[in-house]
């Protein structure tokens, strides 16, 4: 697959999963699942440099590799936010809202290992950071 089809899958994934959540199912753990996408996303975006940032999963030319702020835990805290964003409509909604969140996981397992085959080209330390961090998932995967 190419990064371009990965990156409209995964907006339309999350398309279908918002578009069919219905506010009158709202509930708490949703309002939580979306207050830690926003933390999360906005956490990741704070530790990076601008222009470093990429929603295609290949490294940005002259990019460089962060290992701080939510990368200290995570290697895609993005991909993370993104999981925590769609889940929080998800919890408001259908099976088949839960069927999109979980293709739209794979097609971010998918971009995950497409970036770090990117990443471990043009970061020589990429290997180390990757053996001593989950990829999404804090302590889990």
């Amino acid at each position: 697959m190419t990064s371009r089809l990965l990156v409209a899958m995964q907006f339309a994934l999350m398309a279908i999963v918002v578009a069919r959540a219905s506010p009158a199912n709202a509930s708490l753990a949703g309002g939580v699942l979306l207050a830690a996408s926003a933390f999360v996303g906005l956490w990741a975006l704070a530790a990076n440099r601008p222009g470093n940032f990429n929603i295609r999963p290949e490294p940005k030319e002259g990019g460089r590799l962060v290992t701080h702020g939510p990368y200290r835990w995570v290697r895609h805290p993005m991909y993370l936010a993104v999981l925590l964003f769609t889940a929080a409509f998800a919890t408001a909604g259908d099976a088949w809202q839960w069927a999109a969140l979980a293709a739209l996981a794979a097609v971010l397992l998918a971009k995950a290992r497409r970036e770090e085959r990117g990443m471990a080209l043009a970061h020589p330390g990429y290997a180390d950071y990757r053996a001593r961090t989950r990829a999404i998932v804090p302590f889990i995967l």
